[in-house]
């Protein structure tokens, strides 16, 4: 019994180990601090020339930088290195103040990765904000906005309503927490009242008479504008979760913090630029007929119930007020090229959405229908409150319409929106729409990188304990079962690298200090398995076989326990990853992985060791 592996398998082996080796590597180069500039939005790209100002700047600055590269990948951005995190923060100020509102200036951590391996797709593996740290966004929700905008919706539905009881109205105003109604006579007045009081129980109703003017006084109630800032700030919570998903940033922390602001932290994210420039934006689409009445219109006074927008390309087109649908009503948004190979978004909207899109252009075909971006951006104000001035952050709204279209035959739940500049902004314009918009527009108000939330020292000890039972495992199996120790030491060693190899090479997987505890785990059930393998090799050749036999025997009889074992803990680790939550998923996902390539490395590599010295030799005595 030669106890020898034919040669393919021993190549097998080497080109197996050869590329853990490899996809492991890039964990020994660490980060740099860098700060990444990007357009404000995809359609706006990042040149040389735009990093050749940022540099001067940082030279008039005094502060020095490592590098400053344009990054080749679409949409394009600029990266500088720092060495440190104190100056990247200071680099930054001064890099965004340079270049202005049209480039997102975002704090990043750049990998060091050398160009050879990144070239062979390898990349260091993602760790959490326990061991690695990331970038930290304090976000400010626009609450005003958020009542401004449920208030206009009141006043629509209230206008709705008095139609249908046939209660006319003189007029309607609002302000952010109420509505005033005025009437002719005291009975429309006390019509309406009833009518209000019964419907809109989240508003105060009280009568007044002003002059000649019977009123009727909506007043939002203070548990309705609790209300209204709750569902903003879950509903901007949820939209955020789904773009930081979308951005495939793994383990982020999302979560609000006091009555009006979200904290997002990101763990160490390669783009943070297109991480802020997505999170933050307050975009939303608007579907409007051009105006099919007035054709030829060229006065500079739009016709009631129309208005002058400008075109993306230059110019204005009259468009009517009334809203068919919003962006609100997308359910799928996917982009992708149209016949021309010109980049396309197509749209998919809820039922109600497709119900009144048919509506609409079923009656109108032949007429055009535009598509508007609206987008709110944060602007700095100084007004003067009590004498003194005071900087307020209010949000300006940018409208642009995209594309204009001839409704060739009736929409229904399905289009496609034409006339994007490139593919990246089509894929931004369908990340927007697929995560949702945002009930209320906010804004940053603080941004900076975020060191390990364990701690130093927690960190530390974890990789003590890592090191430390490694080195322990490895004496006692040398000092136990001295040669085959050895082999099986090799063996660990390999087993660690391919599960690194593998954590680096998973898009999704997470390094996490609970992770960390699943590879000591892994580490101990490696040497488990060569343990029972050994145990029956000595217990083969004490009943009198020959070593040969007593090593196939060995590694023969003690599989299906080493099976069997293996099995049943790698399903409580799957079971930990479907019921379990971040960090013991990030346990679990370790274990399993650690499993699979322990099962490998104990049985195969060991083998594989043990014949290269011993097959083939009936005389050689075993050191074991």
């Amino acid at each position: 019994m030669l106890n020898k592996y034919p040669l393919w398998k021993n190549l097998l082996l080497l080109v197996v180990v050869t590329i853990g080796v490899i996809y492991s590597l890039p964990n020994l180069y660490p980060d740099d601090h860098a700060v990444q500039i990007s357009g404000s939005s995809a359609s706006i790209k990042v040149d040389i020339l735009a990093v050749d100002r940022a540099k001067e700047a940082l030279k008039k600055a005094g502060i020095t930088y490592k590098s400053a590269e344009l990054l080749p990948k679409l949409p394009k951005s600029g990266l500088i290195r720092f060495a440190d995190a104190e100056t990247q923060l200071k680099a930054k100020e001064v890099v965004a103040e340079t270049l202005g509102k049209n480039f997102v200036v975002a704090l990043n951590l750049a990998p060091t990765t050398p160009e050879w391996l990144a070239n062979l797709g390898a990349s260091p593996m993602k760790l959490g904000l326990d061991l690695r740290g990331g970038v930290h966004f304090l976000m400010q929700v626009d609450m005003d906005t958020a009542l401004n905008k449920r208030m206009t919706d009141t006043v629509a539905q209230i206008k709705d309503r008095l139609r249908e009881e046939d209660v006319r109205y003189k007029r309607v105003q609002k302000t952010l927490e109420s509505v005033s109604i005025s009437f002719k006579t005291e009975a429309l007045q006390e019509s309406a009242s009833s009518v209000l009081k019964k419907e809109f129980r989240e508003f105060l109703v009280e009568t007044n008479e002003e002059g000649l003017d019977f009123n009727v006084l909506l007043t939002l109630t203070e548990q309705a504008k609790k209300d209204i800032q709750d569902y903003a700030i879950s509903q901007n919570l949820t939209s955020i979760r789904n773009r930081v998903n979308m951005l495939g940033v793994a383990e982020p922390v999302v979560q609000r913090q006091g009555a009006t602001r979200i904290v997002i932290q990101i763990p160490g994210i390669q783009d943070a630029a297109a991480a802020k420039r997505v999170i933050g934006r307050a975009a939303n689409l608007e579907f409007r007929l051009v105006d099919w009445e007035h054709p030829n219109f060229t006065g500079s006074r739009p016709p009631a119930g129309s208005e002058y927008l400008p075109l993306k390309d230059g110019g204005d087109v009259l468009l009517k007020k009334k809203v068919i649908v919003t962006g609100d009503r997308v359910v799928g948004a996917q982009s992708n090229y149209d016949e021309n190979g010109r980049p396309q978004v197509n749209i998919d909207l809820d039922s109600r959405g497709g119900r009144l899109m048919n509506t609409v252009t079923r009656k109108h075909i032949k007429d055009r229908m535009a598509v508007v971006f609206i987008e709110l951006t944060p602007e700095q104000v100084t007004e003067v409150v009590e004498g003194k001035k005071v900087v307020k952050t209010k949000m300006k709204t940018t409208y642009e319409v995209i594309n204009v279209a001839t409704i060739q035959s009736a929409l229904g739940n399905s289009f496609r929106i034409t006339g994007l500049d490139s593919p990246a902004e089509a894929s931004e314009l369908s990340l927007l729409l697929r995560a949702g918009a945002l009930a209320a527009p906010m804004y940053f108000v603080e941004e900076r990188t975020v060191g390990p939330s364990l701690g130093e020292e927690n960190i530390k000890a974890g990789l003590s304990s890592l090191v430390m039972g490694f080195a322990i495992v490895m004496v006692f199996m040398i000092a136990y079962y001295k040669a085959f120790g050895i082999f099986a030491n090799i063996a660990l060693t390999v087993n660690l690298l391919l599960l690194i190899a593998v954590m680096s090479l998973i898009p999704g997987a997470t390094l996490s200090l609970p992770g960390m505890a699943g590879i000591v785990l892994t580490v101990g059930m490696a040497v488990d398995a060569n343990v029972l393998i050994f145990s029956r090799i000595k217990e083969e050749l004490a009943a009198g076989s020959s070593t040969q036999a007593a090593i196939h025997g060995g590694f023969d009889r003690a599989f299906v326990t080493i099976l069997d074992a293996n099995i049943t803990t790698l399903l409580v680790a799957l079971i930990l990853f479907i019921f379990g939550s971040g960090p013991v998923k990030g346990f679990s996902v370790t274990l399993s992985i650690g499993i699979i390539t322990s099962m490998f490395t104990a049985i195969i590599g060991t083998r594989a060791l043990i014949n290269l010295f011993y097959g083939g030799n009936s005389q050689k005595k075993l050191s074991l």
